[in-house]
């Protein structure tokens, strides 16, 4: 039996077949009207998920460009800067931090566990603090609206790294108070790789005016100043966003409360039926993410070998283990164009593979287990 792929990752996530067909649009002139509308529709979208009326600038990279440019407009070489490292993601903010010439606090927490306010507290001597929001190589929601209270108490600046959380869970950046907060449309957004969104508020852009660290590409006042005119200062990518545009209005469609309940729910049902299945959960309960599930293996389970079988057999692609945690554990993606449907599909591939490699004898407890947290539609009448 030949099935058609699953990309089960933490992005990039899968395509609803309307966004594909938006992607596919002629280009345009960048530099034209219609460019500006676009650019106008997409940013005002992406504004109302954020929950903010702070200026958003856009630009043409990775998740990762979004948050150099946070790096890049906030910090002078030498500055002391706060990094909370909880995993892979945090680290990569750290080792940014570090690359522009910053003195580097790293406030870490074990990996699996959130990165608790308290020490924060402790060591907030620094004028900026780097945040990851979903640290998806640990499967960690850190508590957000609490770090960010510390900060600013202190009178510090948060920067916060949103890539996989927002559009999948709520962030309201205005109401918790976040300075700056960075996303990309590979994620949540349900649109290809290649943009990144900044929110910058107006404390953040007085430090971004003071700064001293080099920057070009990643100039927020540049770009805030090509967008007033309808524009970008380098060619933008235009097909994703028009993929970006479509994926704005399916989320307004669905409605973006309900958008972040389905994402509950999945994750949910996806860590009900691991654990039923006998996999430990890695991140901590009350911590874990709503957009990838983490699992440590069974005894006897190789994890590499257990995603190789589930990708050639079943078509299901899964997240391993990244950093320290390479090959020791694996991660289920449920983030974006995902349903109650696809989760029930993910499950049983995961059990057959179980009894494929005699670890395990397949009876249904994965579905089991995750049933009471999905539709019924979407629960296999034998259940």
């Amino acid at each position: 039996m030949i099935f058609q792929q699953q990309l089960r990752i933490p992005g990039p996530a899968p395509l609803p077949e309307r966004v594909v067909r938006a992607a596919g649009k002629p280009m345009i002139d960048h530099r034209g009207p219609e460019f500006a509308a676009l650019l106008r529709e997409v940013l005002d979208g992406v504004k109302r998920v954020f929950e903010t009326e702070n200026d958003l600038v856009l630009f043409t990279s990775s998740g990762s460009g979004g948050l150099e440019s946070a790096v890049a407009n906030l910090v002078s070489p030498g500055d002391e800067v706060v990094c909370c490292v909880a995993g892979n993601f945090g680290e990569r903010f750290a080792g940014m931090a570090a690359a522009y010439g910053a003195r580097v606090v790293r406030l870490e927490a074990e990996w699996g566990q959130p990165v608790e306010p308290a020490d924060l507290e402790a060591v907030l001597e620094a004028g900026v603090v780097f945040i990851t929001h979903n640290e998806t190589s640990t499967t960690v929601a850190n508590p957000l609206e609490a770090l960010v209270r510390v900060v600013r108490r202190h009178g510090r600046i948060s920067a916060v790294d949103g890539v996989s959380s927002i559009g999948s869970m709520p962030i309201e950046v205005d109401r918790v108070g976040v300075d700056v907060a960075v996303s990309a449309s590979q994620k949540g957004w349900m649109a290809p790789p290649g943009l990144a969104f900044v929110s910058v508020s107006e404390r953040a852009w007085e430090r971004a005016g003071t700064a001293l660290a080099p920057r070009f590409y990643f100039d927020w006042a540049e770009t805030k100043k090509f967008q007033r005119d309808g524009s970008t200062p380098f060619t933008p990518a235009i097909s994703i966003c028009y993929a970006l545009q479509e994926g704005l209005r399916m989320m307004e469609e669905e409605g973006i409360q309900n958008v972040y309940a389905r994402h509950r729910r999945l994750a949910d049902a996806t860590a009900g039926g691991l654990e039923a299945m006998g996999f430990p959960l890695f991140a901590a309960e009350g911590y874990r993410s709503p957009v990838v599930t983490g699992a440590l293996p069974m005894p006897g389970l190789d994890v590499n070998a257990y995603r190789r079988l589930l990708r050639e057999k079943y078509g299901l692609v899964i997240g391993g283990g990244q950093g320290k945690m390479t090959g020791k554990m694996f991660r289920v993606g449920h983030l974006g164009y995902v349903t109650d449907g696809d989760v029930v599909q993910i499950l049983w591939a995961m059990e057959r593979a179980l009894e494929d490699m005699d670890i395990a004898p397949y009876d249904g407890r994965g579905l089991a287990g995750a049933a009471r947290h999905l539709s019924e539609e979407a629960v296999p009448a034998a259940l």
